[in-house]
């Protein structure tokens, strides 16, 4: 069982910081990419953020030069430095992770999801 707990949501103004964690934990062998994600009601799921286990970052355009993405592989940590908020990234985040298992020798590859941490940004 894998698991992953995010935290660090709640209300900014606009201009203000949050910032976002998300913990892995369970039979983890490793794990490859780490992202955030966010959705409205009725909308998508989309991408704001993902980083490799070696570093290299991919950023939606909305948010570049605002969010920051880093990873701790020894904790299993994923986080989101989020500046400059704006009211447009009001949204339910997600924390996204391909988590390699290893079970009786074989090894795959499984997604797994947080359960979403509510960020709202007033104006």
């Amino acid at each position: 069982q894998v698991q992953l707990v995010e935290s660090g949501g709640g209300l900014a103004q606009a201009g203000g910081s949050l910032r976002l964690s998300c913990v892995a934990s369970g039979s983890i062998f490793s794990i490859n990419s780490m992202g955030w994600y966010r959705q409205a009601p009725g909308k998508q799921r989309e991408l704001v953020a993902d980083i490799t286990r070696g570093g290299k970052t991919n950023y939606a355009d909305s948010v570049k030069g605002r969010f920051t993405i880093s990873r701790d592989n020894a904790k299993n940590t994923v986080y989101l430095e989020m500046n400059t908020l704006q009211p447009e990234d009001t949204d339910v985040y997600y924390c996204n992770a391909g988590v390699v298992l290893r079970t009786f020798g074989i090894v795959r590859e499984r997604d797994y999801w947080g359960q979403g941490t509510q960020v709202t940004v007033a104006s």
